[in-house]
């Protein structure tokens, strides 16, 4: 994932260099379909009606081309969009792995140490009574526990630095189209709805109880619902 959004600059100036080029020559055929409708124009008395039929069909390959650009610079946009949207969904992947690992490191180091298992109930005791805010609660008092966990390693003070929530609790782009029951942005893997009416169409596995994409169609838990009520 690393490596793709490192070339992810280049790729998209490639592709924004392209839509330049088109634009240049939607324009300059536009120009050429306007010097050509002024000549229609002015000589269309004095021509023989082969003539005009030639001439009208200049204009109208013209016209044709300058459609095959737009048609072109569209779907050059189209793919720009699904190349910068497939690198956040691996990006969110990523993420969401990060937090199982940290999760299990966690856990896994309270079977090496004793004195973290009193660690982890005082930070659970503590977690119930802390505030309602989204980010990372921290006190005076977690400094000393931090060197309880394997002697005080960097390692040890890394993953308490970092709680396993906050990664998924980072600020989300307000710009970012938000989808599924929970009402947020897309992450991992999604499924959409059969129903063409549906008004959320993508849903997270998880919030659908999947873990596999099912065969045949599949409706949402609204939608089921709902055609339940026409029946």
């Amino acid at each position: 994932s690393v490596a793709g959004i490192e070339n992810l600059p280049c790729e998209l100036q490639r592709n924004f260099q392209l839509m330049r080029e088109l634009d240049q020559r939607t324009e300059d055929k536009k120009a050429e379909i306007d010097s050509l409708a002024a000549e229609y124009i002015e000589s269309v008395k004095n021509m023989l009606p082969e003539e005009r039929v030639e001439h009208l069909k200049k204009i109208q390959s013209a016209y044709s081309k300058c459609k095959e650009y737009s048609d072109d610079k569209v779907q050059l946009a189209m793919q720009t969009y699904e190349m910068v949207d497939k690198h956040i969904r691996r990006l969110d992947a990523d993420l969401a792995r990060f937090e199982a690992d940290l999760k299990d490191k966690l856990e896994g180091s309270d079977f090496e140490n004793p004195g973290s298992r009193s660690l982890k109930k005082g930070r659970s005791q503590k977690d119930k009574r802390g505030s309602r805010g989204r980010g990372r609660r921290t006190s005076e008092e977690d400094t000393p526990k931090k060197k309880k966990l394997k002697g005080g390693s960097e390692f040890a003070d890394t993953i308490l630095s970092v709680h396993p929530s906050d990664v998924l609790d980072m600020p989300v782009d307000p710009n970012e189209p938000t989808y599924c029951l929970c009402h947020q942005v897309s992450y991992g893997e999604m499924i959409g709805c059969d129903n063409p009416d549906c008004p959320i169409e993508w849903f997270h596995f998880a919030c659908v109880d999947l873990t596999t994409k099912p065969k045949g169609k599949w409706f949402c838990p609204r939608c089921v619902q709902e055609r339940k009520k026409k029946k």
